[in-house]
């Protein structure tokens, strides 16, 4: 089960509230400076029920990322957004009520160094971290400045992660474990992977913290279907393809509540 000497984060204490009153968990991602009012996603989100909310710091060479997140990572890049401007503009989001994970690659993080990276997310308001090409046998050092900086680091199982990998992960993971339900990059797809139910079964072994289900929830059956095997999902592709085609952030909220109301629906618990 959970390692008990790593404390619960203030995105892990939100989330296990919500979680234990039976709600499904929702985190929609957007990628930072998108658009100039990019910031109006976010409390669009808020407002459609999020429980959570990833904003994705672009990275030139993202490598985990499918074509889509690619696009919306090389278009704000194109704008002149940065890691700076970025947390400049979260921390003015301090009554958005929902915390705010940022997600990244190890460069950016390496760039000023552990410490004055998640400094920097805690000014900022910033609540969770993942970087998702961080394994989690070089994860110690970013664990413990994380954790000293009151910032929950996330970490990602995969199904083909051995079950004993898998409990390390659970264990040093903070905030909640990011099952990815495939092997592969994110993008839309047409059918929940048949591997989801799964991994998040044997994650489900060796923690109790809140299992969020990401890469490749598109729709509401997807959502409700993913909500039966984990305590939530992650939709990051489904967002940025319509942000990307030109949706302002009341499309986004439309989209996002029907997201809820299947996840509120599911009433299966999941084991």
């Amino acid at each position: 089960m959970t390692n008990p000497t790593v404390a619960a984060g203030p995105v892990e204490r939100h989330l296990r509230a919500r979680r234990d009153t039976g709600r499904g968990l929702l985190m929609p991602y957007v990628t930072g400076g998108i658009t100039p009012g990019w910031t109006d996603y976010l409390r669009a989100f808020a407002a459609a029920g999020a429980d959570a909310i990833e904003v994705g710091l672009p990275f030139s060479d993202p490598t985990l990322d499918g074509v889509t997140i690619q696009q919306a990572s090389g278009m704000a890049l194109a704008q002149g957004t940065s890691t700076r401007r970025i947390l400049a503009d979260l921390s003015g989001m301090a009554d958005l009520d929902v915390p705010l994970v940022v997600s990244t690659y190890y460069n950016l993080v390496l760039h000023d160094g552990p410490e004055a990276f998640c400094a920097a997310l805690r000014r900022a308001g910033v609540g969770g971290l993942i970087v998702p090409d961080l394994p989690v046998h070089e994860a110690d050092e970013l664990t413990d400045v994380a954790a000293d900086a009151g910032i929950d680091l996330a970490l990602l199982a995969s199904p083909a992660t051995p079950q004993p990998r898998l409990a390390e992960i659970s264990g040093r993971s903070r905030g909640f474990v990011y099952a990815v339900s495939l092997m592969g990059t994110t993008g839309e797809r047409s059918t929940l992977a048949a591997s989801a139910a799964e991994l998040t079964e044997r994650v489900r072994r060796v923690t109790d913290r809140p299992v969020l289900l990401g890469f490749g929830i598109s729709t509401p059956e997807q959502a409700r279907e993913a909500r039966r095997h984990a305590d939530g999902v992650v939709v990051g592709a489904a967002v940025m393809r319509r942000v990307l085609d030109g949706a302002g952030p009341d499309d986004l909220r439309v989209f996002l509540a029907t997201l809820r109301q299947a996840l509120d629906q599911e009433c299966d618990r999941p084991r």
